[in-house]
């Protein structure tokens, strides 16, 4: 009786099991786990099908983001010209005397020769075919007006009366963080947007202001001291704690600035910049108030330090308000789409392939670089600091910082901003001069051939 009890169990269960398992007509019953290539499939199915519901919602958010993002990247100049035009009087040192400003005024020439570039796509048919016939005089600052009022120097709003006079001038994000790829002509071509701007002579533009009234005030130093400190920076290079820390000069009388980084490939990445005190919508926030000197807020208490931060506790700057608020409603979209930047891919043969295959290996094992910049963000998921002995370089630029410590920065994309050299400040001028730094401080013993294929595989990042 009991043999038959459970016989009659089992024969429901199997029943039951039969019934809950079979696959509907016309279905092929499929594993519980689709696998990798079921995986795919679905994937490929979902991104055919236009998302309802709230995925839709997603969807037209992200897709509004990114656009929005992108015009505030590009154009949106935060009320900048308040500042730019209307007290450094800028805009009348790039006019010249003869178009109602000062001085010899600023050409096409003298503009790209400083870094300075063009968007070929905003540029009229007629006038590229003028260019390209030579008919376009590139030494008149005149020109350089007409380029502005057709808003196609990248990073740079100018401000026209009903005359066609120049009245102001404002910045964007663009200014520092995008270059052109000279598809025209050098310095004329297609917006390379993230792209560290490393051609640019900001501390040269800025001097040209006619009024620097607002930084000798700051740092309580004449007009010749500031011109002097602006000057040394060089190509790629500003300084975005000086109007904090009043530190024009490294104590060994080098200057301070250091290169401007990339924002590209930054998704996934917490902290940036070099030193890391704080993450992409922080320095959004911080470079569109204090240093584009757009309108706005930005609050940061550790500014309040007067040991650190003897300029910053003096003029109150870690705690702006700006009004209007000009720069808060735009955070959002423009963090995001800089997170949707990828890092460029390097151009076909520009690295050996084979060398690059071994070099990973040394990446990964040797060479001990994958044990900060882990692969595929090249730098630490979570706290990406490090203290400056752990790299065996000086505390000074990370004694600017509240953090007192270096970044592990993202390597993707490395080949597109080898110009001023690498570490935060170019200190070594090249891929081979980093790799013989680690391979003294770490005691790699790292042979000739196996630094050549590492520095391949950083090529082909």
């Amino acid at each position: 009786m009991r043999t038959k009890t459970i016989l009659r169990v089992l024969g429901l269960s199997a029943l039951l099991f039969t019934l809950f398992m079979r696959a509907p007509a016309g279905v092929t019953a499929q594993p519980n786990s689709p696998g990798p290539a079921g995986g795919e499939k679905k994937a490929k199915e979902s991104a055919t099908r236009r998302p309802s519901g709230f995925d839709g919602v997603i969807s037209s958010n992200s897709q509004r983001m990114i656009e929005q993002g992108r015009q505030i990247f590009r154009f949106d100049t935060f009320g900048s010209e308040a500042f730019w035009g209307d007290t450094l009087q800028l805009h009348k040192a790039i006019a010249g005397e003869k178009n109602g400003g000062v001085g010899g005024g600023v050409s096409p020439k003298t503009a790209l020769s400083v870094g300075l570039k063009v968007d070929a796509d905003a540029l009229p048919a007629s006038l590229k075919q003028q260019l390209k016939e030579g008919k376009v005089n590139l030494d008149d600052p005149a020109t350089t007006l007409a380029l502005l009022k057709l808003n196609s120097v990248v990073g740079v709003t100018g401000y026209f009366d009903q005359q066609g006079n120049i009245r102001s001038m404002g910045i964007q994000c663009a200014f520092c963080h995008s270059t052109v790829d000279d598809s025209f002509a050098p310095g004329i071509g297609k917006r390379l947007d993230g792209w560290a701007a490393r051609d640019l002579n900001v501390g040269v533009i800025v001097s040209l202001a006619p009024n620097l009234k607002p930084f000798t005030d700051l740092l309580g130093v004449d007009v010749a001291t500031v011109k002097k400190v602006l000057n040394s920076w060089g190509p790629g290079r500003y300084d975005a704690e000086l109007d904090k820390d009043g530190k024009a000069f490294r104590p060994d009388g080098k200057q301070s600035g250091t290169l401007i980084p990339p924002a590209f490939g930054l998704a996934g990445v917490n902290l940036h910049t070099w030193t890391g005190f704080g993450s992409v919508p922080y320095w959004n926030a911080y470079v569109g108030v204090t240093q584009m000197h757009g309108s706005g807020t930005f609050f940061d208490a550790r500014f309040n330090d007067k040991d650190q931060f003897q300029v910053a506790a003096k003029s109150g700057s870690g705690n702006t308000r700006g009004k209007p608020d000009l720069v808060t409603s735009k955070l959002a979209a423009l963090h995001f789409y800089q997170l949707a930047i990828p890092a460029p891919k390097p151009p076909a043969g520009s690295f050996d392939t084979e060398a690059s295959t071994r070099g990973k290996e040394i990446f990964n094992a040797k060479a001990q670089c994958a044990t900060c910049h882990v692969p595929p963000l090249f730098t630490e998921p979570g706290n990406n600091l490090h203290a400056p002995g752990e790299i065996g370089i000086d505390s000074f630029q990370a004694d600017r910082s509240p953090t007192h410590m270096y970044r592990t920065s993202p390597l993707a994309g490395l080949w597109s901003h080898q110009k001023g050299g690498f570490y935060h400040d170019g200190r070594f001028a090249n891929l081979a001069e980093v790799i013989n730094h680690y391979d003294s401080v770490r005691g790699l013993k790292l042979t000739e051939q196996e630094k050549h294929d590492l520095i391949e595989y950083l090529k082909s990042l």
